[in-house]
């Protein structure tokens, strides 16, 4: 064996460099989520929570979605939204903390329910708001409160397995209210009306549908189809983006159209 054989390894300088950085940066980042926990405690509700104060943990597949994107998929939520309505974000936690953000500035109605459905118990800091989730056990400790009382869902399955997504849609069709299939014809009398509603056909007054749209990967288009056929979801044009640059090709599934986003036919 050579003395070099005994020397201590030693790590590149660039490398250090960057273990550092990453060190500093997960210390600013707890510091931040604890300062946030004491507020939440001390019932602040002036602290503006951002995704800054969480760290991503790869481990349980978490990639926060990058601004631009998180702002899209909660405007398209908020869209026509009433007071009265009530909105769910599951597994989707960058979206959840944007629209809260929105209601502690004025953007839009404190009055709408909003609720994260998450196994993360970090967020847990956001209280009534927060319902713990488990993908595993779909059912499993929801408040039977809520069953069907959900106008509008965002969903992101945290892993890529026909198993998740046909629990996480189990989960969805128990929380929303009754879905409405598409229309397939349409009259002239309507054919200016909003992609999100219906027509009785009785007396053709206008029926909000329930909206759902979830962002997964693209090699789950065939199985998301099947599980929200009667939803009407369909993959459309919305280019998702994660902030850490996740190499998996994500698409939004949704059954509406707006300025974000129209269906994707050669899909």
């Amino acid at each position: 064996m050579t003395f070099e054989d005994d020397e201590e390894l030693q790590l590149p300088a660039d490398t250090l460099n960057l273990l550092a950085e990453f060190m500093k940066e997960k210390d600013e980042q707890e510091r931040r989520f604890e300062d946030l926990k004491k507020k939440a405690e001390q019932d602040h509700e002036d602290r503006i929570a951002s995704m800054l104060d969480f760290t991503e943990d790869w481990n349980q597949s978490q990639f926060w979605y990058e601004e631009k994107t998180a702002c899209e998929l909660a405007e398209s939520l908020m869209e026509g939204a009433t007071d009265d309505m009530v909105i769910g974000l599951v597994s989707a936690p960058t979206v959840y903390v944007k629209l809260r953000e929105w209601k502690q500035t004025g953007k839009i109605s404190k009055n709408i329910t909003i609720k994260l459905f998450e196994y993360d118990q970090r967020f847990a800091v956001f209280k009534d708001d927060f319902v713990a989730y488990d993908f595993q056990r779909p059912l499993h400790g929801l408040p039977s409160e809520l069953k069907g009382k959900f106008d509008r869902v965002l969903i992101d399955p945290p892993f890529l397995s026909e198993d998740c997504q046909t629990k996480t849609a189990l989960t969805v069709r128990w929380l929303t209210k009754p879905w409405t299939p598409v229309s397939t014809t349409t009259s002239s009398s309507s054919s200016d009306s909003d992609n999100s509603a219906t027509s009785d056909s009785n007396n053709s007054t206008p029926v909000q549908r329930t909206r759902i749209m979830t962002c997964t990967g693209e090699r789950m288009k065939d199985i998301v189809r099947k599980l929200y056929k009667q939803a009407g979801i369909q993959i459309t044009t919305l280019e998702v983006r994660h902030a850490n640059q996740l190499n998996n090709d994500f698409r939004c599934y949704a059954n509406w159209e707006n300025k974000y986003w129209g269906f994707n036919m050669e899909e």
